[in-house]
């Protein structure tokens, strides 16, 4: 019983910190994309 609880516990942290993962790649990637428009507008 122990060794469940102990894994159940142990699997929401690794998704819960896949989950936040996704996210900081996902605004990581919005602010490169931020950034290459703006040397674009300053080139024209």
């Amino acid at each position: 019983m122990l060794k469940k609880s102990i894994a159940a516990i142990f699997s929401v942290l690794v998704l819960s910190s896949l989950l936040s993962a996704c996210n900081t790649t996902r605004g990581v990637g919005e602010d490169v994309e931020a950034g290459g428009q703006a040397i674009q507008r300053t080139t024209q």
